[in-house]
């Protein structure tokens, strides 16, 4: 997922624009370049990765622009640089769910190691919300009675009680124990409860 992600920079000065890219390029990573946030707004495809952006820019600024991320739902880590920085501008766009904020001049691996988390943590949501997607898609292919005995096999009831409860037979729950488990991709009870528990969370 990490190998796949592209790192955003938006910055109005040609000069840093560059000097950033080659900058970020020079560690493996690929990166598509803008001089403003509303040539990022209109070209961004729903990609993964992080964002690299200057606070003051002509037309729509990096504070303008974050609040336009939030309501497009875009939720790529973003990293502002800037050369007039003061703190509580620094605190407003980290309030705002920023992921960090440098200053200009600013030291390079420092830059560097803040993209790369910023780039796993994206990984991170990306894995999670597509394994997410996976179990509620195994959800939805069992059968009503198969659901039932899901709910009480994750509440480590035996077969013989979810036999009892559901008023069938004992060999009854185990076919449909097992085709439960096969449709969850469960190897285990342990795997199942975790499965759940991860759905709850999402």
């Amino acid at each position: 997922m990490i190998e796949n992600s592209i790192v955003f920079v938006v910055d109005d000065d040609e000069a840093v624009r560059q000097s950033t890219a080659w900058l970020i390029e020079s560690i493996g990573l690929k990166v598509v370049s803008f001089s403003c946030a509303d040539d990022f707004l209109k070209e961004y495809n729903n990609e993964n990765g992080c964002i690299v952006m200057d606070v003051r820019m002509p037309g729509m600024s990096g504070l303008e622009a974050q609040e336009e991320l939030t309501k497009r739902e875009i939720d790529l880590p973003l990293i502002f640089i800037t050369g007039h920085s003061d703190v509580p501008m620094a605190v407003r766009t980290l309030k705002r769910g920023a992921f960090d904020f440098i200053e200009k001049p600013f030291n390079d691996q420092l830059l560097l190691d803040a993209i790369q988390k910023g780039i796993k943590l994206n990984s991170d949501k990306v894995e999670s919300l597509s394994k997410s997607e996976t179990i509620f898609n195994n959800i939805s292919s069992l059968t009503p009675r198969e659901n039932q005995v899901m709910t009480r096999v994750t509440e480590g009831k035996p077969n013989k009680v979810i036999a009892h409860e559901l008023n069938v037979s004992i060999k009854t729950v185990e076919v449909h124990r097992a085709r439960m488990m096969e449709k969850m991709a469960a190897s285990s009870v342990a795997e199942l409860v975790k499965m759940t528990i991860d759905i709850e969370n999402s």
